[in-house]
């Protein structure tokens, strides 16, 4: 299934893949050449700001968490070089501050992690007032919380009294959830 062409990048199939998780960026890149893109890997903030100075692409799938700084820097930097380029965020790490923080920068879509290629594929695609299908296996609200707990958690620097006392619950309960693991 062919996905029609935006009017503004018709004819360019560049697509810059930014993530520091090496096997997910490989596996995603091979998607995306399979379905006919020039795809361009960086696993670095300072990586995915020199591809875009260099050469900005058309499309950009950029993890919103990486080792040295926010992918929101990379889609930024791609917005003020190429105004017309589809940017799309991934992250494990999903709340809606960040979901609006990311669409004011430009990006079109925000896709929680793991997300396939074929998702990837639709976001970048996707017209204007066209909305993307909702995921078939979305987290399930423990997970999400689970998730929001680790996040919280690695920003406090793993201290637990410190997250507990940001996320107004006991210590002791948030050490049992954090000795647990990751609902499904």
């Amino acid at each position: 299934m062919t996905e029609p062409a935006l009017p503004e990048l018709e004819g360019d199939r560049s697509v810059l893949l930014v993530d520091d998780d090496r096997s997910f960026l490989l596996r995603l890149a091979r998607a995306m050449e399979a379905r006919g893109f020039e795809v361009a890997t960086a696993e670095s903030v300072a990586d995915g700001l020199a591809h875009v100075e260099s050469n900005a692409p058309a499309y950009a799938v950029v993890d919103m968490r990486l080792g040295d700084g926010s992918g929101l820097d990379v889609i930024s930097a791609l917005k003020r070089s190429r105004p017309g380029a589809r940017a799309v965020v991934l992250t494990g790490y999903g709340n809606i501050a960040t979901a609006v923080t990311a669409v004011k920068l430009g990006a079109v879509d925000y896709l929680a992690k793991p997300a396939d290629a074929d998702d990837v594929m639709a976001a970048l695609m996707a017209g204007g007032d066209h909305k993307p299908q909702p995921p078939e296996n979305p987290m399930s609200a423990d997970r999400v919380r689970w998730e929001h707990i680790q996040r919280v958690y690695e920003l406090c620097g793993r201290n637990v009294s410190e997250t507990a006392r940001r996320l107004s619950m006991h210590r002791r309960t948030l050490q049992r959830i954090l000795a647990k693991r990751a609902p499904r």
